[in-house]
């Protein structure tokens, strides 16, 4: 009896204690007098995320309701504390100035037992610097070059599936066919494979893209947990990855290496490149010193975040670009004009000097990026005291999350008058000059910028300038306007299907 009361004492207490810690905690903004909306015990200010509110709609929601309150707002991802920046100078300084101080972004990550969450995207501290150092080379202009025709490949091909089928209707679902373009890109410059979506959609590299994005492993709440006890969570060898998943693009990454290896296949691919820092081949660091070698399970790390990175960001850019043309027929046809135009010069053929001279086609996407910001939301963690300069009141404490708002400060009138509006000549480069970078963030800013931000432009303007030469597009009674965007996922992605009318251009 007197254990049974014990016990239930003991239970009473980490309840009760419980129960104070998480009540501090979800007033440690209101505590500190810092403007910050009422949070919900579970999911703090994210309520709504998963089921009536994209992360886009969040993030917009709340930097205008307290935009001009201060240099950030109060926020909870969850249950944790989160500085919500609404000045773009803080914004710069935690990208850019004061970097050193906000270098991590707070993601949970545990390759010893969940490898592929091991890749640069994720990494933190001193494994980030070594890994950003081992892959900067790999996504120079050069290293573009090699790659180039392995995208226009594709893209030509693209071009004949989409004609073909023209001949069951006119109106397609086209976030399909540039889901598929992409994937044939990133499977034969991540991975190596031939894997032909574009002409079998049900290729099993495809459906495993697609999986990436939907299947999860933890709920909600499991997720809450990772989030809150990090340190706990690798001591308890817990996984984000789905186990189906990780043996997929595992096994995939050996075979390939096997093949490779054996045959002495050479590709001028990213995989390639992989490789060579796998075998310790690639040139030195900037101070001299010689790289050290990636394992196997690093770089099939790489391999695997340049396709989440690429695949479905690239082909929903691709997807929401034709989505505004097909409602703006005026800049549709000088984006395909110029692209004519450009083409013609070249005597038809696409090289990769056409896509500078492309520049309204390059406008079209960075007003696309502007208005359908595909990560709404940067962020970092902070990793010491930091205080903000001119307000006494505001400081981000060690170990503080930190979000910075790309789709509010794409859509603030500030910075782009009428941002309701498509507009490519935002994009000019008279205002983009006169624009500070921190104005436009599809790629975020500073040190830990999209290093992939280059192969990503290029592949868009690539599948662009393809569909563009050869078809118009239209808007159709299936085609839902305004657009939705998914609940579920947290990058900015269509809810729905995208039907717009297709027609083959008469030459």
């Amino acid at each position: 009896m007197l254990l049974t009361q014990m016990l239930l004492i003991i239970v009473l207490g980490l309840v009760g204690y419980f129960a104070y810690w998480l009540r501090k905690r979800l007033n440690y903004w209101q505590d500190l007098g810092i403007p910050c909306d009422q949070p919900h015990y579970l999911l703090g200010n994210l309520v709504g995320v998963q089921k009536t509110r994209s992360f886009a709609e969040i993030a917009l929601s709340t930097y205008r309701k307290f935009k001009g309150t201060g240099p950030f707002c109060g926020f909870y991802w969850l249950q944790r504390p989160t500085a919500f920046v609404l000045d773009t100078n803080l914004a710069k300084a935690i990208l850019i100035k004061d970097f050193n101080k906000f270098t991590d972004r707070g993601f949970y990550t545990n390759p010893d037992d969940d490898p592929l969450t091991g890749h640069l995207f994720s990494l933190d501290g001193h494994k980030w610097r070594v890994m950003r150092n081992k892959l900067s080379p790999t996504f120079t202009s050069g290293k573009m070059k090699q790659m180039f025709p392995t995208v226009t490949r594709v893209g030509a091909e693209l071009v004949n599936v989409v004609a073909a089928a023209l001949s069951d209707g006119s109106t397609l679902e086209v976030r399909d066919f540039l889901g598929r373009f992409t994937t044939d890109v990133i499977g034969s410059c991540a991975f190596g494979i031939d894997c032909n979506s574009l002409k079998n959609p049900k290729d099993p590299f495809r459906e495993m893209g697609r999986r990436v994005f939907i299947d999860q492993r933890h709920s909600l709440v499991g997720i809450a947990f990772i989030i809150l006890f990090p340190k706990l969570c690798r001591r308890l060898h817990i996984k984000l990855t789905p186990d189906h998943i990780t043996e997929f693009y595992m096994r995939i990454v050996r075979e390939n290496i096997e093949y490779r290896e054996k045959n002495g296949i050479r590709r001028n691919d990213f995989f390639d490149m992989l490789l060579e820092l796998k075998n310790n081949k690639m040139m030195k660091t900037e101070d001299g010193q010689a790289m050290t070698n990636i394992t196997v399970e690093e770089l099939a790390a790489q391999a695997f975040v340049f396709l989440v990175a690429g695949f479905e960001t690239s082909s929903t850019t691709m997807g929401f670009a034709l989505y505004e043309l097909a409602q703006h027929e005026h800049i549709q046809q000088r984006a395909r004009e110029e692209v004519c135009e450009v083409l013609t010069r070249h005597n038809g053929e696409f090289t990769y000097e056409c896509m500078k001279e492309m520049s309204y086609l390059n406008q079209v996407i960075s007003e696309t990026l502007r208005k359908h910001t595909i990560v709404p939301m940067l962020t970092r963690e902070c990793l010491e005291d930091y205080q903000v300069a001119g307000h006494p009141k505001y400081q981000i404490k060690k170990g503080m999350f930190v979000v910075i708002p790309a789709v509010g400060i794409h859509f603030d009138e500030d910075y782009y008058p009428n941002p309701e509006e498509f507009n490519p000549d935002n994009f000019t480069a008279e205002k983009v000059a006169q624009r500070d970078s921190i104005e436009w963030l599809p790629f975020g800013d500073g040190p830990r910028n999209c290093i992939g931000l280059r192969f990503g432009l290029m592949q868009a303007r690539i599948g662009l300038a393809y569909l563009l030469k050869n078809f118009k597009f239209d808007v159709c009674e299936k085609t839902q306007i305004p657009i939705q965007y998914n609940k579920k996922t947290f990058i900015s992605m269509a809810e729905s299907d995208v039907y717009l009318r297709v027609e083959k251009v008469v030459e």
